[in-house]
């Protein structure tokens, strides 16, 4: 029977039973296991397996009270900064949690009782520790895969198939029963233009270490007639990587001149102009290097026995080698930030302007590279540019005094939630008030190498 406990009693009785897990572990952790047998070890790791899927039930439900409070107004966003600070799991993974636990809570009405989750039954089965992660995972993805086309009386027949034989099988074999369903409820592969469009989107992966990338997922039949037609053009002997004639052998293979002609496509459609601006400036690639090791490609280039320096650094966080990036210059103008001197254009305008020129984002794209916030890891790409004083408060529009903030945390300090600060390095400094202010080194990695740069413990500022 449930146990209703409210306020401070609830919160004293909830940390009792979490001294008494963790009062458990470490015991268990001391305990040696050396002359159990291992049958008995199986049945251990069973219960393990539970508990930890229970563990990851309630886990669910404590971030879907997170993101609507029954007991508060709403989530204070300063919220997700406190979960990635203790919990240490990357945004990314926050969000994922946030939007899985809605898919399992009750959804709330403007007047009435709620309604049952989304998945009620794989809610059920979470909090009975009869699901794992990887069981959630296939279910949602299979759920998500149904056209629209499927009744909700249907779907809830889906839900319970599949919880069915999750609770029976591993996820492996659910995967394999979802996609014998999928076949079953639409024989016909009927599929709509809304099922297109919600099931559209490309994921690129992390850079390697070796400059590559992984690019995957779905395109609507449009953007596949336009990658058809870029691949065509890079046909056997046309737009060879290394601009050599068409006598010489083609080698490629059929995926090698499908990416060179997504490329090709990319680029054209970027020297096109016809892409718009992006925060006061041409859509185009931003990078940043130094001076010195523009001039040292420059002669490595020509010469191959001379070492080619570090690469440059896009506004998406790219690393781009220093031969591409001159070899793209010859063919566009690209923007093109250099630390150690520049052109003499207008980068003070004090208070004659309040948007910040296309120059003085370059400076930022150089300096901050994205967003200056301790540990928000957006890049210059999706940043605004902050004044620090506010325009509001006689803040000049200066180079100085200019530093990149997503929209986000742009409108927090806005709103009065943070505040920022310049430091004596000239960097962006950010503070809620409890402390001094921090600056962020998520975009200087190499920071971390040097001294103790981790901001003071309890989070972000």
């Amino acid at each position: 029977m449930a146990e209703f406990l409210t306020g401070q009693a609830a919160r004293e009785r909830f940390r009792a039973l979490a001294d008494v897990v963790d009062g458990a572990y470490a015991e268990m952790a001391a305990l040696s296991s050396d002359g159990v047998g291992n049958d008995f070890r199986v049945e251990l790791a069973e219960r393990l397996e539970t508990q930890e899927r229970l563990n990851r039930g309630l886990m669910y439900r404590v971030f879907g009270e997170i993101a609507d409070p029954p007991d508060e107004t709403a989530m204070v966003p300063a919220l997700k900064d406190r979960l990635w600070a203790r919990l240490r799991i990357p945004p990314g993974e926050i969000k994922r949690r946030f939007k899985t636990a809605a898919r399992l809570r009750p959804r709330r009405q403007i007047s009435g009782p709620p309604t049952a989750p989304e998945l009620a039954l794989v809610a059920e089965a979470l909090a009975g520790g009869r699901l794992g992660e990887d069981h959630l995972r296939v279910i949602c993805t299979a759920m998500d895969k149904l056209p629209s086309c499927v009744s909700p009386q249907d779907r809830g027949e889906v839900q319970a198939s599949l919880v069915r034989e999750a609770v029976k099988n591993d996820a492996h074999i659910v995967r394999a029963a979802a996609g014998k369903i999928d076949e079953i409820f639409n024989p016909d592969g009927h599929f709509d233009e809304a099922d297109r469009a919600r099931r559209r989107g490309l994921n690129l992966g992390p850079q390697q270490r070796d400059g590559m990338s992984w690019l995957q997922g779905w395109i609507d039949p449009e953007t596949r007639c336009y990658v058809e037609a870029a691949s065509a053009a890079v046909r056997p002997g046309r737009h060879l990587p290394d601009g050599s004639t068409a006598e010489v052998p083609d080698e490629r293979t059929p995926a090698q001149r499908c990416h060179d002609g997504l490329k090709l496509g990319l680029k054209a459609g970027l020297a096109s102009g016809g892409l718009g601006s992006h925060r006061g400036h041409p859509v185009t690639v931003i990078a940043t290097t130094t001076l010195a090791e523009l001039n040292q490609a420059a002669h490595a280039v020509g010469n191959p026995d001379l070492p080619m320096p570090p690469p440059a650094r896009t506004g998406g966080h790219t690393a781009l080698p220093m031969r591409d990036l001159i070899r793209m210059a010859t063919d566009a103008i690209h923007y093109l930030a250099v630390f150690d001197e520049h052109s003499g254009r207008p980068l003070y305008l004090g208070r004659q302007k309040r948007l910040a020129t296309a120059d003085q984002r370059i400076i930022c794209y150089a300096r901050d590279r994205g967003c200056t916030r301790p540990n928000c890891t957006e890049p210059g790409y999706h940043c605004e540019v902050h004044h620090d004083r506010d325009w509001a408060a006689g803040g000049p529009t200066d180079a100085d005094h200019l530093f990149f903030a997503c929209a986000p945390d742009h409108k927090r300090v806005t709103d009065g939630q943070l505040h920022t600060e310049v430091t004596d390095n000239g960097r962006l400094g950010w503070t809620d008030g409890t402390g001094p202010p921090e600056i962020n080194h998520a975009h200087h990695p190499e920071e971390l190498l040097r001294g103790d740069p981790d901001p003071p413990e309890g989070g972000k500022a």
